[in-house]
């Protein structure tokens, strides 16, 4: 028998520290009071509520997906670094890599008719292909028009809505926290902008949130498996499925590497509290040496094979930049690098030591093709104040009663938002936080969770844990006046992402109107 089969037997037989509830963490019973309400028979309505989990999220993503997707096409022009990625995208659709425009191209593909300038001349780009090529997608459904390259993102902005709701209410253990996250992503304006804009960051975004919520589900079916007696070395899917998400995070920009050291701990740390949990008595050592090497194998070659398999277009074609490098070259001092690897595969590595060259004196805020700052790149500004004090509370979570929840929201909001102290001397914008402001919001719902609840999710009669609904009948009037307050700030949110609105819609306004809404010289 096992260790951990014996720690199992030890915690079942009541000489662990619990009879499995600490490892399962389950959901709260679903309540048919809703569906009694719409005139349901009691049967039916207690056999709806078991879909409470998927109607929420499914409403609070209908309104993300009207907003996002109303007027995608407006404005008509090429916004920001559209100028960039949309082209990029049609050329890889034609010849599988970036090919060369002609200077007046913005004007052309907005002409009546459409006029498009492209040859097969390679061109330098400085980002993987991931990206571009899921911007592609839009393209080929509806054309190299606005709408068409900014139908992916509006997408991917939607669906990460209905998988923060999911993951929220995974994380909180309370579908209607875990909705208020998605709610509160819907309301973002800097979401909301790079939703409806053609930019890489939001598709990066979406796939760094996809990774945390595999990791999460692996979480769980790990402790269900051990708590349950199942198969305690069966193989774990969600791990791989996160390897692959991160693999496409990084092939749509770099800085989604960053997310993969991070949840590689992330997802170790886990185990070991799954572990202590179980029983054992050093799960620390017991997790490095059985799921140290699991989790990195689960993570990173899978990760590296998606971000080298997402470069097929290039390597396939013979003309994109640098394809053919290697050929020629002198390669006899490059040792068995240069013997067993490919030619291919030689020229792709050349050509990411010219990527990073570029990115890291990368100083130009304006290029040759020019940019726009008529839809600017802002977060709903209490939003993100709200944050602040959330993150804050979190860290207080974290380090006074060791929440692994506060440090998982942490975590992903550190990998997003520390690399980039790193590198100040190059130019950065303020679109790049898009990445954590899914974890922002997961912070801000937990902070207001715990508000409401009165006693701090996790804990014994906080709203989302096992004891909560025989807690929530006791709390009386103090509980309702922190719900109050809790939808006051919500209401103050969307106000707010409302009064902003024909700023992140690109609306024509007067000077006045224009300037009411800059607060600060620096949102300029």
């Amino acid at each position: 028998m096992s260790r951990l089969a014996a720690a199992r037997r030890r915690t079942v037989a009541g000489h662990g520290p619990d009879d499995g509830r600490m490892l399962l963490e389950p959901l709260p019973p679903a309540s048919p009071r809703p569906w009694e309400l719409l005139r349901f028979p009691p049967a039916r309505a207690a056999r709806l509520a078991a879909f409470n989990g998927w109607v929420g999220p499914a409403l609070v993503t209908l309104l993300a997906g009207v907003l996002r997707f109303g007027y995608l096409g407006s404005p008509r022009a090429v916004v920001s670094d559209e100028t960039y990625y949309a082209k990029d995208a049609w050329s890889l659709l034609r010849y599988g890599y970036e090919g060369t425009w002609s200077a007046g191209a913005d004007a052309d593909l907005l002409a009546s008719p459409q006029h498009i300038d492209l040859s097969s001349a390679p061109e330098f780009i400085a980002h993987p292909p991931v990206g571009k090529w899921m911007i592609a997608l839009g393209e080929a459904m509806f054309g190299l028009t606005p709408f068409g390259w900014r139908f992916v993102p509006a997408l991917l902005g939607t669906l990460s809505v209905l998988m923060l709701c999911r993951i929220g209410r995974r994380l909180l253990r309370s579908t209607a926290w875990g909705c208020l996250a998605g709610l509160l992503l819907t309301l973002d304006g800097l979401h909301f902008v790079m939703s409806r804009t053609a930019l890489l960051d939001i598709v990066l975004m979406f796939w760094v949130l996809a990774a945390f919520g595999c990791l999460l589900i692996d979480r769980d079916a790990f402790r269900t498996r051990l708590a349950t007696g199942g198969d305690q070395e069966a193989w774990r899917p969600w791990r791989l499925a996160a390897g692959v998400c991160l693999g496409l995070a990084c092939g749509s920009k770099w800085s989604g590497v960053c997310s993969l050291a991070v949840f590689c701990l992330l997802t170790v740390l886990w185990d070991v509290g799954t572990f202590r949990a179980a029983g054992l008595r050093r799960p620390w050592r017991f997790a490095l040496r059985r799921e140290a090497l699991p989790a990195f194998a689960s993570l990173v070659p899978v990760a590296l094979a998606t971000y080298v398999a997402s470069w097929t277009g290039w390597l396939l074609a013979h003309g994109g930049y640098g394809r053919d490098w290697a050929t020629g070259q002198d390669l006899s001092g490059a040792g068995l690098l240069g013997t067993w690897v490919p030619g291919p595969l030689l020229s792709l590595i050349h050509y990411h030591e010219e990527m990073w060259g570029f990115h890291v004196t990368l100083s130009a805020v304006c290029g040759a093709r020019g940019c726009a700052r008529e839809v600017p790149a802002l977060g709903t500004p209490l939003l993100w104040w709200t944050a602040l004090i959330a993150l804050g509370y979190l860290l207080h979570r974290l380090l006074l009663r060791r929440d692994w929840r506060a440090g998982a929201v942490l975590a992903a909001v550190a990998a997003g938002y520390l690399p980039w102290l790193l590198y100040q001397g190059r130019t950065l914008f303020s679109f790049y936080t898009v990445e954590f402001v899914p974890f922002l919001c997961l912070a801000v719902a937990m902070l207001l969770a715990d508000l409401g609840a009165v006693r701090a999710v996790g804990a014994p009669g906080a709203l989302g844990s096992p004891g909560a609904l025989g807690a929530l009948g006791a709390l009386g009037s103090r509980r309702a006046v922190r719900l109050v307050a809790v939808g006051v700030l919500v209401l103050a949110v969307a106000a707010d992402f409302a009064w902003f609105l024909p700023l992140y819609t690109g609306q024509a306004e007067s000077t006045t109107a224009w300037e009411s809404r800059i607060w600060f010289d620096s949102w300029i």
